[in-house]
């Protein structure tokens, strides 16, 4: 996988003439060029249904009068940049209007994404249905004609259909087609299917060729379906619904299944499809500076102009990024995170919790993003993990909020206990599926939902900026018996907020006459019983985070890896690559304008940052790059240290 790629959409009205018309080869490399692009994502096939190609399986753009594809794929391959070749799998407007009894369907027969053909927008098609082979045959052609670097297929995944097609094959095998749960594994089996014709398709005359699935969002938990993909290009548009903590929850996932990766944004002000729409300079800057700290490869998407030509003024954007990522590439390649603690994902839980059942929406997990939140501001180095992941190499385990696992889980945590492991649980999280109680020995025994909501919360610890009181927790507590050291307590209010029994304006305040414990510590790690971490997602409540990084702290006793004093909205990353570590340090600070769009505009650069980390071996350099400038250092007992004199957005220091 390259580096610097761009992903360019080419999805254009069958209405709109003279396409490709102002597209020449000295534009299109001049613009690669420009943009310092050494991957180019191609389009054989648009969600309007057209091939951009004289196709033998499908039909040309009407007003496309030459091909477009192999002239883009013969002008990239001549200055060097590769060509992976898109084609749209789930979408096919051309064939929807066609055959409307081939869409994917609701139970009340509404159709995806557009609800019905009265709305302008493109309509999900099902696998489950001859258009199955049709993709296929499409894909063969492209494959078979030309010099491709691989093939990249949109808007798949495995979705609950209601149509003719798969309400008779659940039928033929007795069951329900509007249980949800038996149309989630239908279509599951449907996405498998997909997934083989589609592998088999490519293998027919490219074996091996790199092939990506799209579904907008890497579903930890399934290895699967990950396993269905030579690599991974994790979609996270940050101004397009994604947000900026999307991409580094999945990254810090991603890096652990040992495939490559990339990160995919856009030059766009907001989303996909937005001509016009032009990000500053310095977001990129920072997209791609997050990719490189997470050990990713990257991708730019750029949609182009129905006549065909590039502008200029995107790649001279995509450029200001690129060359800075260029000059870097000799210290991104080949690394695995360093990490000290291991978040499960709340998704990849659900998923072996709850086997056949359709996953809540990505968005819907609070508690991972609230720990990923707190882990990053807290310059905590952290993996995601799932079920299958090897713990080995984590110190603690977070469990968030609402974790509820099985015996077979919890032997598998008590071996990372056993070897030294701790546990960091929270909410409903950590406790037993049989009603049981706690899995693990971490202080306190489980009595139930606290009757009271909000509640407080009252820590007998210091924590910075924060002092002696009761703090207020608005979701839900849970009521424990404390076996194990107590470290914070439970206020609750007087009463409930009803219609006869209120106080002032908000939640009724506290009543210190009766106290409960909140925190503990037992011998196999710590519990928190309110779900600090949902708190921290929802609320930003600065108690939430300082009290998960006391309890933390403790936990590791003292064996953090890394400390700094980079400001709490940086983020840091260690990753090692052979015998040398790369330290990534970076500051930018995203500011909501509009309504609630993110953006980044000015870069501040942060001075003097002292970095301290742990390492068994004494180093043999510390630098700057990709300045290749030498910097002092001490190493004492086992620990660098070193002071960074400037972080102008992305900082790596490498240590040999």
């Amino acid at each position: 996988m390259n580096f610097r790629q761009v992903h360019l959409d080419f999805h254009t009205s069958g209405e709109i003439e003279n396409i490709g018309s102002e597209f020449t080869r000295a534009n299109f490399q001049k613009a690669l060029k420009e943009g310092h692009v050494n991957s180019i994502t191609l389009f054989a096939k648009c969600h309007h249904g057209w091939a951009y190609f004289p196709s033998e399986t499908n039909v040309m753009h009407p007003h496309l009068a030459f091909d477009l594809l192999g002239e883009q794929i013969e002008a990239a391959h001549e200055i060097g940049v590769k060509t992976p070749v898109y084609l749209s799998a789930g979408l096919d407007e051309r064939l929807a209007r066609i055959h409307p009894d081939w869409l994917y369907r609701n139970p009340d027969q509404s159709t995806e994404w557009a609800h019905d053909f009265s709305v302008p927008g493109y309509h999900r098609i099902c696998m489950n249905t001859p258009y199955l082979e049709i993709l296929a045959s499409e894909v063969e052609e492209v494959v078979r004609k030309y010099d491709c670097d691989g093939i990249f297929l949109d808007i798949v995944g495995a979705f609950p259909c209601r149509c003719l097609h798969c309400v008779q094959t659940m039928l033929d095998k007795g069951l329900d087609p509007y249980d949800d749960t038996n149309a989630y594994k239908n279509g599951v089996e449907v996405y498998k299917k997909y997934l083989a014709r589609m592998r088999q398709a490519v293998d027919k005359y490219k074996p091996g060729l790199p092939l990506f699935h799209n579904a907008g969002h890497l579903q930890s938990g399934r290895r699967d379906f990950a396993g269905a993909n030579t690599h991974l290009e994790l979609e996270s548009l940050p101004t397009g619904g994604w947000g900026y903590d999307h991409f580094q929850l999945s990254a810090a996932y991603a890096r652990t299944l040992g495939m490559e990766y990339l990160g995919m944004t856009g030059k766009f002000h907001l989303s996909w499809g937005e001509f016009g729409g032009f990000k500053h300079p310095n977001a990129l800057r920072y997209e791609v500076a997050i990719d490189m700290a997470n050990g990713a490869k990257m991708s730019i998407g750029d949609q182009c102009h129905p006549l065909g030509k590039l502008e200029s003024a995107t790649y001279k954007l995509i450029g200001e990024a690129y060359a800075d990522v260029e000059k870097k590439e000799p210290w991104l390649d080949g690394v695995e995170s360093v990490a000290d603690v291991a978040l499960l994902s709340q998704e990849a839980l659900f998923t072996y919790m709850h086997p056949g059942e359709i996953p809540p929406n990505k968005n819907s997990y609070f508690g991972a993003t609230g720990a990923s939140r707190m882990l990053i501001e807290g310059k905590y180095l952290f993996d995601v993990v799932d079920t299958e992941a090897d713990l080995s190499k984590y110190k603690v385990l977070i469990i968030t909020d609402d974790g509820v696992i099985d015996r077979q889980y919890a032997q598998k945590v008590h071996e990372f206990i056993d070897n030294g492991g701790k546990v960091l649980a929270s909410g409903t999280s950590a406790l037993l599926n049989d009603g049981s109680g706690f899995a693990f020995d971490l202080g306190a025994r489980y009595l139930g939902k606290c009757e009271y909501c909000p509640a407080y919360i009252r820590p007998n610890f210091e924590m910075e900026g924060l002092y002696d009181s009761a703090y207020v927790i608005y979701n839900q507590a849970q009521s424990i018996e404390a076996t194990g050291e107590v470290t914070a307590i439970r206020e609750n209010p007087y009463f409930n907020r009803t219609t006869h029994h209120f106080s002032s304006h908000a939640q009724t305040p506290n009543d210190p006459a009766h106290r409960y414990p909140a925190i503990t510590f037992g011998a196999d790690g710590a519990y928190i019983s309110f779900p600090l971490f949902t708190e921290y997602a929802l609320k930003g409540s600065l108690i939430a985070k300082r009290v998960v990084e006391a309890t933390l702290d403790r936990l590791l006793s003292d064996d953090k890896t890394l400390t700094t004093n980079l400001p709490s909205y940086g983020i840091t990353t260690l990753m090692k690559q052979g015998n040398r570590y790369i330290n990534h340090l970076i500051y930018v600070t995203p500011v909501k304008r509009g309504k609630g769009v993110e953006i980044v505009e000015d870069i501040i650069p942060v001075y003097n940052t002292e970095i301290s980390i742990k390492l068994d071996t004494e180093p043999t350099r510390v630098y700057l790059a990709p300045q290749d400038r030498d910097i002092d250092y001490d190493y004492t007992d086992g620990v660098l240290t070193y002071t960074v004199d400037k972080i102008d957005c992305h900082q790596m220091v490498v240590i040999e």
